[in-house]
């Protein structure tokens, strides 16, 4: 027991000489002031040295007093470890010399009689609860509104599952440890060894836990049903709890599971276990960052309060990647080192080729962590693992998967589930799956080791072609002409329709511009245009993904690279729409759009000539520039006519030309223009292609009624626009069609059919938040409260509601990049900000 003793009294000689009471230590050390009097006195001795170096710090202890420090505790430990495994859960207690002072008189008087699990037999007993526990608060109520059933009762049964690190065994004995009071007949903690070559046999355990149960029991039968029979009677009647952590597998956890009872079992596992029936689960993901900066916080004591050091502490967590081993290792480095600050060590985790190094501190090892999963995969799951770090996003689909491995997707699929199963991979949603931050370092890492650097180029080659090729295939599926080759189809993926189209790019969106950004800047020029072309007509549809301007001047630039300037008059024309209705830069589209008229003029092409100017001019609506617009808008029209350009003209010149002069104060010469556009799309001897056509007619009829909204011809807005929002072509691009739809509303509502406006709101609102557009869609909502209570309040003045509609005034999109023309003869629908 001198070791005890050793520990306690400097302890207490460092307490007294920091002048603090118990309480004012124990509450900057983050301990409860019982458990430190418990270490001054000899009672017990931390788990960790992260909390003696709190102490420390707090006691400002010099290096070498901290050093004799850890030297005590260690042998202070040892004499607890050597305790618990011959059974003695209590040692006996050394009486060191504790100086009074006027600041000890409310210490506990009975500390030894704080309640905590009954004691269990070494080999099954509790191990101590992590004394810094953070958070988990979601998880630890679900797990005491399962404790405490009736004796006649069902057993309950909950799998804490979860990645390597992720403090699954920590929750499990904390919480065991706060509800120890449900269980006085006993608290059991099984070391399952399931990753070890041979884990522990189910027989064995069983064993142990009848024989715990009922000392005096007599034999025990050798079958494992007849055992595990034996242990579900001997458990039956009785209050215990029993932690089964680190399974193996189902078949090692049946024949532990009882049936009836107020029995509570908790099973750790890097698995689901998903073959168990009938049982809780609690899938444990990585902390949240407000309970990861907390954590750190608690485990590196005087922390000055600065904006310096909360970034640092911020910047750790997010280098850990919310990991609470790794959280746990980086506390323990920098309450071991009071030299280190926070800022330097993470400046040392900044980088991941070092970050893993880093995250060691003494037998705490994320890199074990991790492979003690991995030697248990098989070799397909292995070599899916490593190919995982190479995608380029967060997240992936089987079938990218499956292009990684180069094996069949049923193969593919099967190991994926593997790597679920083992918790190295994360199944964020239906059919998705991505590796932790630190994982995925840690695969590259072996794919370094295990692959030739030839076959990762290889592999990263295969990815990318495919990612851009099946990118191609599905932004083709909106061009109006696309046409469905006889025997054509995608083996991997299905993009039999424009809803499956648009699944896989919104979904695999990172992916496919990750591998667009590795081909231009691997010179891949020409590939980077046709990807971006085949995009022009799908952007119309997605207008409120931010990434569209890094798109198209990606294929712009590429296009500058290959000389060709046809196509960087065309896709700076989709960069300045993407400028002007994407982001609301007018300043950079107008700066796009009249470099697009000097390569048009390089290209020596009046069509294109045409369409630069026509952006132009949509730009400059779009800042307010009507004035200037106008007379473009005029030239585009002629240029257009010149080259009989049907697309150009009637789909995105005459709605320019339109608004340039419905806001210059000709409201009649404006009308009579939308009017000629919407019966030139109608008609098929002046009509576009059919799909432009349908899309057009849309258009000018939302144009039509927008001038009629803006001059208070409430009728004539529902005469148009109430079977106008209903054709078909409208719901292809949404937000036309929730504009008309508040427009609507707005003009039912100085009807006086209040009921049909709110309905028409409602569909408005409805879409915008469909298509990710929150902040007009609460504009709206706004607008729509107003209607109920009084009918006679004005919603807003019509020059407000127009601006709302204001995608209209942005017709332009008329297609976004869609109207302009490809340099292959392609153009785009007219969409939302054409002239916004």
């Amino acid at each position: 027991m001198q070791d005890l003793t050793d520990f306690a009294e400097l302890l207490c000689e460092l307490k007294e000489r920091s002048g603090l009471s118990y309480e004012a230590l124990a509450k900057q050390a983050h301990m409860s002031t019982s458990t430190l009097h418990r270490y001054c006195s000899g009672e017990g001795v931390p788990t960790d040295n992260a909390a003696i170096a709190r102490v420390a710090r707090v006691c400002r202890a010099t290096s070498e007093e901290l050093n004799e420090l850890h030297r005590r505790w260690a042998l202070a430990d040892a004499v607890r470890n050597r305790a618990r495994q011959t059974g003695d859960a209590k040692p006996p207690r050394p009486k060191p010399h504790l100086p009074q002072t006027s600041t000890d008189k409310d210490l506990p008087q009975a500390v030894g009689q704080q309640h905590g699990p009954a004691p269990a037999p070494g080999l099954m007993a509790m191990p101590r609860a992590v004394l810094d526990f953070t958070g988990r608060s979601q998880e630890l109520n679900r797990l005491a509104s399962l404790a405490g059933g009736p004796l006649n009762g069902q057993s309950p049964v909950i799998v804490i599952s979860g990645q390597p690190g992720v403090g699954k065994t920590s929750l499990a004995v904390h919480a065991i440890t706060e509800l120890s009071h449900h269980f006085p007949d006993g608290c059991f903690f099984v070391d399952l060894r399931g990753l070890d070559a041979r884990p522990l046999d189910p027989g064995i355990v069983l064993e142990r836990l009848i024989r715990a149960l009922e000392p005096a029991h007599g034999g025990l039968p050798l079958d494992l049903g007849d055992r595990a029979a034996q242990y579900r009677s001997v458990a039956a009647g009785r209050r215990i709890a029993v932690i089964l952590d680190n399974a193996a597998d189902e078949a090692q956890i049946r024949p532990l599971l009882p049936a009836t009872g107020a029995v509570m079992t908790l099973v750790t596992s890097r698995r689901i276990l998903t073959g168990l029936e009938g049982v809780v689960r609690l899938p444990l993901p990585s902390m949240p960052d407000a309970e990861a900066r907390d954590l750190l916080r608690r485990l590196i004591t005087g922390l000055p309060d600065t904006d310096r050091t909360a970034d640092a502490v911020s910047r750790l967590a997010q280098s850990c990647g919310n990991l609470p081993l790794a959280l746990r290792i980086v506390g323990n480095r920098l309450a071991s080192r009071p030299d280190w600050s926070p800022e330097r060590l993470a400046a040392r985790l900044k980088h991941e080729e070092r970050r893993l190094d880093a995250l060691t501190a003494g037998d705490l090892n994320v890199t074990v962590a991790f492979e003690l999963s991995y030697k248990r995969l098989s070799d397909t799951a292995q070599r899916l693992f490593r190919r995982l770090s190479l995608i380029p996003g967060q997240h992936c689909g089987p079938e990218l998967a499956a292009v990684l491995t180069g094996l069949p997707d049923a193969d593919t699929e099967d190991a994926l589930d593997e790597l679920v199963e083992f918790g190295l991979v994360q199944s964020v949603f239906t059919a998705r799956y991505r590796l932790h931050d630190l994982i995925r370092i840690f695969a590259l890492r072996r794919l370094e080791q295990d692959e030739p650097e030839g076959e990762r180029a290889a592999v990263e080659a295969r990815t990318m072609h495919w990612l851009l090729d099946t990118a191609i295939a599905a932004g083709y599926r909106f061009d109006p002409d696309f046409k469905v080759s006889a025997g054509e189809r995608d083996d991997r993926v299905r993009l039999d329709s424009p809803e499956a189209a648009q699944q896989w790019l919104t979904t695999e969106a990172d992916n496919w511009l990750a591998a667009l950004e590795t081909a231009a800047t691997t010179g891949q020029w020409r590939r980077v245009v046709d990807v971006a072309e085949s995009m022009h007509w799908f952007s119309d549809r997605w207008i409120h993904w931010g990434y569209w301007p890094r798109v198209f001047t990606l294929s712009s630039n590429s296009a500058a690279e290959l000389a060709d300037h046809a196509a960087a008059a065309t896709h700076l024309n989709y960069l300045s729409w993407a400028y002007n209705t994407c982001l609301g830069d007018t300043a950079a589209a107008s700066i796009y759009a009249r470099r697009a008229q000097a390569e048009a003029a390089l290209a020596g092409d009046p069509r294109l000539q045409a369409w630069a100017d026509s952006y132009l001019a949509v730009a400059l609506l779009k800042a307010g520039d009507a004035h200037g617009a106008l007379p473009l808008a005029a030239r585009a029209m002629r240029g257009f006519r010149t080259v009989n350009d049907r697309e150009g003209m009637v789909m995105h010149a005459f709605s320019t030309l339109g608004r340039a002069l419905e806001r210059t104060g000709n409201p009649v010469q404006a009308l009579r223009a939308y009017q000629q556009r919407l019966a030139l799309a109608s008609n098929p001897a002046t009509a576009p292609s059919p799909v432009i056509a349908d899309m057009t007619r849309v258009s000018a009829a939302r144009d039509i009624g927008m001038l009629h909204l803006a001059q208070g011809r409430w009728q004539a807005v529902v005469d148009i626009l109430g079977t106008a929002v209903a054709w078909e072509p409208a719901s292809n691009i949404p937000q036309w069609q929730a504009q008309m739809y508040t427009a609507l509303g707005q003009a039912r509502h100085e009807l006086g059919q209040t009921r049909n406006a709110l309905a028409d709101m409602d569909r408005a609102m409805s879409i915008y938040r469909e298509i990710g557009d929150d902040d007009t869609a609460r504009t709206v909502q706004v607008m729509r409260r107003r209607l109920a209570p009084d009918p006679k309040i004005q919603l807003i003045s019509k020059d407000a509601a127009v601006r709302t509609m204001g995608p209209r005034s942005a017709d332009s999109r008329s297609g976004g990049p869609c109207s302009s023309p490809s340099s292959s003869g392609n153009t785009m629908p007219d969409s939302e900000d054409n002239d916004e």
